[in-house]
């Protein structure tokens, strides 16, 4: 089956039999978002640069949450920069969205359950190993030395982005990441999309950091 990049991630996310995951959402929710803009860039829907996100295609993929989101991008009045299209895209619903399509699909299975008997939670466990394994296997080829190709290079930069990479693969070297997530093949909408992602996760730990200071405090 074909998936978005957004769920590459999700599965590279999830610990494979818990279905719990690997980082936190204040990480995770702006690479999804990121990732979104980042495939509708390489489709040619959309570019990057710093100052702004520009529809270059307004037709559609066949994807849901990439038409939807290049539709609400197409409808914008204003130009926004890929950090405010990061900001504003990133929600624990879109994650959601995408774990329920991922778990509708056969991929991966929804198991609910409470904490301590009071709080509810849901792990997602695989179900179909195949999906993320091929998924293993493109991003393992590349971080061992082969050429990544475009939508692989975009997965291992978010990934790095997320601080995912040391997670879902431990024993790759740091520096072969780096070397994908700034070299040629993620090229300037995907430099901008990572640059975005930064931004929006030091803003959102940030601002997490001030209100439990200012809790605390008082």
């Amino acid at each position: 089956m074909t998936v978005t990049i957004a769920e590459d991630l999700l599965l590279l996310a999830h610990h494979d039999e818990k279905g719990t995951q690997l980082v936190a959402g204040t990480q995770l929710d702006p690479a999804l978002a990121g990732a979104l803009l980042a495939e509708l860039a390489v489709n040619g829907r959309l570019e990057l640069s710093a100052k702004k996100v520009t529809v270059k295609d307004p037709s559609p993929l066949g994807d849901s949450e990439l038409d939807a989101t290049l539709a609400r991008i197409a409808e914008e009045g204003k130009e926004r920069k890929p950090a405010w299209w990061v900001q504003r895209l990133q929600s624990a619903k879109l994650r959601r969205r995408l774990l329920t399509r991922l778990a509708e699909s056969g991929v991966l299975t929804e198991q609910r359950g409470k904490v301590l008997g009071i709080f509810p939670t849901t792990r997602w466990p695989e179900a179909d190993p195949d999906v993320e394994a091929a998924v293993r296997d493109r991003v393992t080829s590349a971080l061992a030395g082969a050429d990544p190709d475009a939508r692989t290079a975009v997965l291992i930069a978010i990934a790095h982005a997320a601080k995912l990479d040391r997670k879902a693969f431990p024993e790759a070297s740091g520096q072969r990441v780096k070397e994908i997530a700034e070299g040629a093949w993620a090229a300037d909408a995907v430099a901008q999309t990572i640059a975005a992602i930064n931004a929006v996760m030091i803003t959102t730990i940030t601002a997490a950091t001030v209100t439990a200071t200012t809790t605390a405090s008082g």
